[in-house]
């Protein structure tokens, strides 16, 4: 299995090269630090499998998983994170992703991942999974500004500041573009049929968004 590993940090990349050649038959072809550079190093090394940092300079790793789909065939790829937002997994599940995973997760559960993604499965940490099943386990769903995740909870307060979709993306390390897929989200969620009521919105709740 041929792995390119994408991470801007150089100490991070390092120390998963070195786990990864630990494991059977894994060989780590290439490294990138950006979205940008991942792209690049695919198309000249065209690896089996790509795991790949959630949190880039730039464009992110969701942005990333546009790019590489754009291209047409693209191998798995495994996505890692330092936070379980399960809004983020939806949407890296919904862009390809073949697997998510936490940064803090047991060297055996990388290697599954690893192993599942290159099989077609698909793969998520533990604790990734029972906050996506959740809902599913009986629990009243909650509806509103409650069903939010806190990402979205977090955009909508800085709205509500009058911050703008690039000063949003500055202030929490994000895209622009994934900050208009949330507020796409929270329209449909919040029954909001034009941007300006998301905003009204955004203004009357307030501190209620802590």
């Amino acid at each position: 299995m041929r792995v390119l590993i994408v991470d801007d940090h150089t100490l991070v990349r390092a120390g998963l090269t070195r786990l990864l050649q630990g494991f059977a038959d894994v060989a780590v072809v290439a490294e990138a630090s950006s979205a940008e550079e991942a792209l690049i190093q695919y198309q000249q090394h065209l690896p089996d499998l790509i795991l790949m940092d959630l949190s880039l300079p730039g464009r992110s790793g969701l942005d990333a998983l546009d790019m590489l789909k754009a291209l047409g065939h693209t191998p798995p790829v495994v996505m890692m994170s330092m936070h379980d937002d399960t809004d983020h997994v939806r949407d890296a599940l919904d862009r390809g992703a073949a697997g998510f995973i936490v940064k803090d997760a047991a060297p055996q559960e990388l290697e599954v991942a690893l192993r599942a993604a290159h099989n077609g499965q698909v793969f998520l940490s533990p604790q990734i999974s029972a906050r996506l099943l959740a809902p599913m386990l009986g629990r009243e769903k909650p509806s509103g500004i409650a069903a939010l995740p806190p990402r979205q909870r977090q955009i909508l307060r800085l709205l509500g500041q009058g911050l703008s979709n690039k000063e949003i993306a500055a202030d929490l390390g994000i895209s622009i573009k994934t900050v208009e897929t949330h507020r796409a989200r929270m329209m449909e969620a919040l029954g909001c049929r034009r941007a300006n009521d998301l905003l009204v919105l955004a203004v009357r709740l307030g501190d209620k968004l802590q």
